[in-house]
């Protein structure tokens, strides 16, 4: 394939798609280069450097995150909303591993600040008030969940829990019922 027809869109799609093949950590311009069957340098003029691809990988990974958090959140509320964005977290990150891991890149404030991140926040937030929880507790909550949804998936992924019962469904499952408990009975400060 030549040069014709590259873009900026289409090489983060095609780095996205790599990274979920490969792993996020693979994903280089060179890698990508190879792909399109072109020099490095002609992706110079959409990409400045690995680093910048990464950066619009995990930019994407973000973006399509949030927008199936906002689908599945519509109209929902306490466990239920729990419950829906824990999974899409689950089913993004085993649809697309490699975009998972990119959504945990360490962006800088001002990319963040104009990143789908915000949304997830807010989301996460809006979810949140249906537990009546006021500051800092909501922060906490947030910390909380983000942790607990990275942590199982992430060691759900690594193969940790593939050795033995339960069923990692049947896990997940107690787990969210454990963090609804909590969010309900959040302990004083």
């Amino acid at each position: 394939m030549g040069r014709v027809g590259l873009t900026t869109e289409r090489l983060v799609r095609a780095g996205a798609e790599l990274a979920d093949e490969a792993g996020f950590e693979e994903v280089t311009v060179s890698a990508l280069a190879r792909r399109f069957d072109v020099k490095v340098a002609s992706l110079y003029s959409h990409v400045k450097n690995s680093q910048d691809l990464r950066t619009r990988i995990a930019l994407l990974a973000l973006e399509e995150l949030a927008d199936r958090a906002a689908e599945a959140l519509a109209g929902r509320a306490g466990k239920d909303a729990l419950t829906a964005l824990a999974n899409v977290y689950r089913d993004y990150a085993h649809q697309h591993p490699g975009r998972y891991a990119a959504a945990q890149l360490r962006l800088d404030p001002e990319t963040v600040a104009a990143s789908a991140g915000v949304r997830h926040a807010q989301m996460t937030r809006a979810l949140l008030r249906g537990y009546d929880l006021a500051e800092p507790d909501r922060t906490h909550a947030v910390r909380l969940l983000g942790s607990v949804f990275n942590g199982y998936v992430g060691l759900e992924l690594g193969g940790s829990f593939s050795h033995s019962a339960p069923d990692t469904d049947e896990t997940w499952a107690r787990v969210l019922d454990a963090l609804d408990a909590l969010l309900r009975n959040w302990p004083a400060a």
